[in-house]
Order: C-alpha cells, then structure tokens, then sequence
C-alpha cells in the first residue's frame, strides 16, 4: 500500500499521521510544493494525505503549483481513492469540488472545542460531540455539493466534512504533537495577535501535552475509517 502525502510548507509535515501510517504497513511518499513539486500517478496511490500551509487556494498567481495540486486531488477523488485533507487540505478539496473557499469573519489559532454535528449512518464518520482539537486558520470554505457536515465550532461553521465514502477534510489539526505545534508558533508568531479565537503562544504550547494523546487517538480512527471503507 502507498501513502502518499503533499506538503507545502517544511513545517507542516505528517506529525502524528506518520506513526499511524508506519504501523499500518504504508510505504511513504510525498510531493513537496516548496521543493520539486513533482507528483506521482494517480493510479498508483492508495491513500492521499493533503496537507495545510499559510498560504490560501485563491492564490494561484502567487503559488502556481495550486492549480496542478487541485487537479491532482480532484483525479484521486474521481478514481475512488481516500483522500484526507488538513486545514489547507481541506480546502484545497473543497476547491477542488467546485466548493467556494474564502476567508471566514474569524480566526482561530489554538486549542479549542468543535462539536460534532449529529451527522452519521453507514458509511459516514461521526465526530464526538465536543472535543478540542489544534486550529491555526483564517478563512472557510462552503460545502461541496453532496457533502456531508460533520463538525462546527462556535467562531466557524465548516469545521469538517465528507465527500462520498472516503473522502474527508478537516479544517483542525488532529496530527499536531507538541514538536510540531512548537513549529507552528515559531513560523506564525507574527499571527498571534490578540483576538477572539487567538490564543497566545504560551498557552498553546503549554496546552499541547494535555490534549495531543486525545486528538491523535481520533486521527487514528479518522484514518482507520478512510483505509476501512477502502478494502
């Protein structure tokens, strides 16, 4: 089986999806945006982990690779492979849809609940119906035509959705561990400016231990969900 990842920035790696993908048997690859950017087959993909960065998918001028990574993501979608975006990810999915993606009236940086929306039945994933789980996000996408909604929070709607059986994306960061949260804040300092849904550097990283074994244990089952439905 191959895992196949895209990174766009050096400090948004797999994090906790890593181990998970390691155990499970996964041979790892990756298309690194801020290298080469070469991307492999979509045939010989078995599972597509699209990855968040600071950049937004409307800016296409600036990071020509966005156009070849949506068309990327849309083949895998249409050949019926899972694909599993994170924040960014996400919303490259939700472009790639045909969904529209714009910045939302609030950011959220920082360790914060969403609430699960009630959404289930065979063959969709249900959320808890509150768990705080690792933002750092400004903008928010509309639903693609047929998704399900499967979490909210109180500062952003479209926390998360499913596209079919194995397509999944979620604006939070399930894979955040403290190393890598710890790399978040020291690349994005400069967007912690005191707000609603901002947290300070401090209390993110002082927060990190207490709630990452909680938010990687439901990536785990996210991702078990995704290579489930998939056999």
């Amino acid at each position: 089986m191959r895992a196949h990842y895209l990174q766009h920035v050096a400090f948004e790696g797999l994090g906790a999806i890593e181990p998970w993908l390691v155990e499970q048997g996964y041979q790892i690859t990756a298309t690194r945006f801020d290298q080469d950017g070469a991307l492999p087959e979509p045939q010989a993909v078995d599972l597509l982990i699209v990855m968040g960065g600071p950049m937004g998918v409307n800016e296409g001028a600036q990071y020509p690779w966005l156009a070849a990574e949506k068309r990327f993501v849309r083949e895998c979608i249409a050949l019926g492979k899972p694909v599993l975006g994170v924040c960014l990810g996400a919303q490259v999915i939700a472009s790639a849809l045909g969904a529209r993606v714009y910045a939302n009236t609030h950011k959220e940086i920082g360790w914060l609940p969403v609430q699960g929306t009630g959404a289930g039945g065979a063959g969709v994933f249900r959320f808890p119906a509150s768990q705080t789980v690792f933002h750092w996000h400004g903008e928010t996408f509309d639903l693609p035509d047929g998704a399900v909604h499967l979490a909210r929070s109180e500062g952003c709607e479209h926390q998360a959705f499913q596209w079919g059986p194995r397509v999944i994306g979620l604006q939070f960061h399930l894979e955040a561990t403290p190393a890598t949260t710890q790399d978040m804040v020291t690349h994005g300092q400069a967007e912690l400016q005191p707000a609603r849904y901002v947290q300070s550097a401090q209390d993110i990283l002082a927060a990190a231990p207490r709630h990452c074994a909680q938010i990687n244990a439901l990536l785990g089952q996210v991702l078990a969900f995704l290579k489930d439905g998939a056999a």
